[in-house]
């Protein structure tokens, strides 16, 4: 059986290749970007659910919706705090586009 996958080549930002506009897309990309260095640091200091929870003061909802993906609920705002509380500085660098509309990413280091 021969089967023919279909693919299509990705923008680099898959809330753009699911329809969002380009202001969801990146506002989209940006809370994800985010939210995932959140939990990657979580994952790295291997605490408990509980100790999440005081570190972040987030009630134990909130830390299941950080451990499962589940990031919509959290805005830019709280998840720079979240960064905080877990001793890491957020920066903002505002720079000129090449393009005519703008860009938002994260780069951690």
């Amino acid at each position: 059986m021969n089967e023919t996958i279909k693919s299509e080549k990705s923008s680099g930002n898959v809330f753009l290749d699911i329809g969002f506009s380009e202001e969801e897309a990146e506002h989209e990309l940006l809370r994800s970007d985010l939210a995932f260095e959140v939990y990657s640091i979580l994952e790295a200091r291997k605490l408990t659910r509980s100790e999440i929870g005081k570190v972040l003061d987030i009630d134990q909802s909130d830390v299941s919706r950080l451990k499962n993906g589940d990031f919509h609920r959290f805005s830019v705002e709280r998840l720079f705090m979240f960064l905080n509380r877990l001793n890491r500085n957020v920066e903002i660098r505002i720079t000129p586009s090449g393009d005519m509309v703008g860009h938002q990413r994260v780069l951690a280091l």
